[in-house]
């Protein structure tokens, strides 16, 4: 794939591209031949992704050849999480007199930018995606790029016919992309929240729901009552911002988010990485402590969790004893069976095992079902169920 690529990449090109990053030319010609720096395939060739942090590059980050240098769309800056909210957020805005809480809305990450005068949407690891792009074509009002070719998109793709994470629960018919973050190309520097807030209204983008500018000495107080609403809707939690955005964002989840994403992870145990099952355990404990919790929130609380665990693992178990083979099931909705075809092949690409199912025509639209093949845990549970030892 993009290790091909790279090897027909000549000496004056590694030169040219490590004068412009600031790097010793050796210590590129590494990153090319350890993939770190890699091409991506087909037409998009001549777009490069960091498929690693590389000093102050975030991974996902992209770049490619403009006017005789090179162009920059940053990655998705690393957002800390707050484990206790009240001390976190005094210690980290210290000096601001207020935060801005906005939703944190669960889909999946893109960013939307015009690169060599086509509008792409770049996932998180700096992939194009044939599918995410066409959406973004169809749904955007793309006269902000021409307005604006310098600055980048950061958003989410929501709706049930998002094939990464399909979720129901935004009211949305198909897939709508809310845009969260406006960003600079080369420095990646973000617009203010007002400033963000104007341009996004200007040109008719959904955006993810602002609550309120909080003075930090109440802002605990005020984003656990938003949390335990949010909780109730299923929905994930918040981002807590520096109005100026010049301190960096902070996180904070719900207690069903959590035990959604535990649901998924247990559901398929052995693709899913012990940190990230653990860390959701985690934040349960420094929640409920928090949160002050009495005795029937708590054991309510531990039910929600305890479930979100075994309920998914026993399911998965039992059906492969029964000799069924676990899958995720998810669906795309296309105008032109060339998009379907061409992300399709973008899965097998990602080494990703998928079946598509028989297009269904809806309207104007093919609907199509996609069965994505979790190999690992359906084979790790046969095995056992053959007597192998963990």
């Amino acid at each position: 794939m993009s290790r091909e690529g790279n090897e027909k990449l000549d000496p004056q090109f590694i030169a040219k591209f490590a004068s412009f990053l600031g790097f010793d030319k050796d210590r590129v010609q590494h990153l090319f031949e350890k993939n770190y720096l890699a091409q991506n395939w087909g037409k998009y060739e001549y777009i490069f992704r960091f498929d690693k942090e590389i000093s102050h590059i975030e991974r996902g980050t992209v770049i490619y050849e403009k006017d005789g240098s090179f162009e920059i769309i940053m990655g998705f800056p690393k957002i800390r999480r707050a484990m206790v909210l009240d001390p976190t957020i005094k210690k980290h805005f210290s000096g601001l007199e207020k935060v801005a809480v906005e939703e944190k809305m669960n889909g999946y990450n893109v960013r939307i930018a015009l690169a060599k005068d086509e509008i792409l949407a770049i996932t998180r690891s700096g992939y194009i995606c044939p599918y995410t792009t066409q959406k973004a074509k169809e749904k955007l009002n793309l006269k902000f790029f021409d307005d604006f070719p310098e600055f980048v998109l950061y958003g989410e793709m929501i709706g049930p016919d998002n094939p990464y994470v399909p979720k129901d629960i935004y009211g949305i018919e198909s897939v709508e992309f809310y845009i969260f973050d406006i960003r600079e190309k080369n420095s990646g520097k973000p617009l203010t929240i007002s400033r963000k807030q104007e341009i996004l209204e200007k040109y008719g983008f959904f955006q993810v729901k602002f609550f309120k500018k909080i003075p930090l000495e109440t802002a605990a107080e005020e984003i656990i009552k938003i949390i335990r609403e949010l909780g109730e809707e299923e929905h994930e939690g918040v981002i807590i911002k520096d109005p100026k955005m010049v301190l960096s964002p902070l996180k904070y989840t719900s207690s069903q988010s959590n035990c959604s994403d535990l649901r998924h992870a247990f559901k398929f145990y052995n693709e899913t990485g012990r940190d990230y099952m653990l860390s959701r355990i985690v934040r349960e404990g420094f929640q409920t402590v928090e949160w002050n919790e009495d005795k029937t929130e708590f054991e309510k609380r531990c039910m929600q969790l305890g479930k979100s665990i075994l309920g998914p693992l026993r399911e998965s178990i039992q059906k492969v004893k029964n000799g069924q083979r676990l899958y995720e099931e998810a669906r795309i909705r296309v105008k032109d069976l060339k998009t379907a075809a061409d992300f399709e092949d973008y899965l097998k690409r990602l080494g990703i095992d998928a079946i598509f199912e028989e297009p269904q025509l809806v309207g104007e639209e093919y609907l199509i079902i996609i069965k994505k093949i979790n190999k690992s845990t359906n084979d790790k549970t046969q095995a056992i169920w053959q007597g192998e030892t963990w």
